[in-house]
């Protein structure tokens, strides 16, 4: 697996209305080959920052005779250019179809570096796009800072199906599964065995929760863990060549539901859970406290109101 790294460059930075680079963009992108003609760019295992300019999720493309296919575009106008900029440095082909594999803002705000008639994804993610994408570029621009100057949301105008179609040589599987938010789009090359799968699997990076549905959630790391895939892509964190990714974000996922109903059956409020510390599991787990405090808001009151329900129907 050859690795290669690219800098931002300056026309990237400058383009499309003179953006000027701020200091915390002087970094490179980890851009690796993952198998023939198919590539992934690796983000900072960290929180958005003005330091990495958001750039902290992972994306991909597959190039074949017939046009490029981009998985995710990244957090920012600025980011998306440059991703762009290195797609064009390794393939001479034209981008025709770029998936947004769900509605997290680290994984779509690049959209509008990409032809806008490309961009698809499934139906849940185009209407919750519409819906928030514009709180979640605010947020980014409070949390990122001028990294962000120039991005507006650019809502995909394709609608993704589930099916497996024969492209460029490549016999490409886009798969529709929930879980991690309402609609997770997966995306596995058949032909190179390279799999990406969007925030469905976490590694080396405590997994996010502000849409999560445990239960399918779940259900899509099954179906994920029965495919024949060679190497894995997954939506933070590196590529492996395992499973390794699958199980780390079920053994997460897990925690936070058992020791949430733990504590609800014992009467904790919020506070009190927030009060507890990591396991040594998930201590050293980069990320893992702030996740932690942020999955107590996102599952506890559900999980208290089930437990609650339990006992009065008892």
């Amino acid at each position: 697996m050859q690795r290669l790294r690219s800098l931002l460059p300056a026309a990237v930075l400058l383009a499309s209305g003179a953006l000027q680079a701020p200091p915390a963009l002087a970094m490179e992108l980890d851009i690796r080959e993952v198998g023939p003609g198919t590539w992934a760019l690796i983000g900072r295992t960290e929180d958005l920052s003005p330091q990495n300019g958001g750039n902290i999720a992972n994306a991909g493309f597959i190039a074949t005779p017939e046009g490029v296919v981009v998985i995710d575009t990244s957090a920012s106008r600025t980011l998306g250019e440059a991703w762009r900029a290195a797609i064009e440095a390794r393939t001479k082909g034209r981008i025709v179809r770029v998936y947004n594999t769900h509605l997290h803002p680290d994984h779509i705000l690049g959209n509008q570096a990409f032809p806008a008639e490309a961009l698809a994804t499934l139906p849940p993610t185009r209407q919750s796009i519409q819906e928030v994408g514009e709180a979640f570029n605010d947020n980014l621009y409070r949390m990122v800072g001028e990294a962000m100057k120039g991005t507006n949301v650019v809502v995909p105008r394709q609608l993704a199906q589930a099916g497996t179609t024969e492209f460029g040589g490549h016999r490409i599987r886009v798969m529709a599964m929930q879980g991690h938010s309402a609609a997770d789009l997966v995306v596995f090359d058949e032909t190179t065995g390279t799999l990406f799968t969007g925030d469905l699997v976490f590694f080396d990076r405590a997994p996010t929760t502000p849409h999560a549905d445990l239960a399918r959630w779940r259900e899509s790391l099954d179906t994920l863990a029965a495919l024949p895939f060679k190497r894995m892509v997954p939506g933070h964190g590196p590529v492996l060549d395992d499973r390794r990714g699958i199980d780390m974000t079920r053994r997460w996922i897990d925690w936070l539901e058992r020791t949430f109903t733990e504590a609800a059956q014992a009467g904790l409020d919020m506070n009190e859970l927030l009060a507890r510390p990591l396991p040594a599991e998930w201590a050293s787990l980069p990320l893992a406290a702030s996740e932690y405090r942020r999955s107590v808001a996102h599952l506890y009151p559900a999980i208290e109101r089930r437990v609650l329900s339990a006992t009065v129907s008892q």
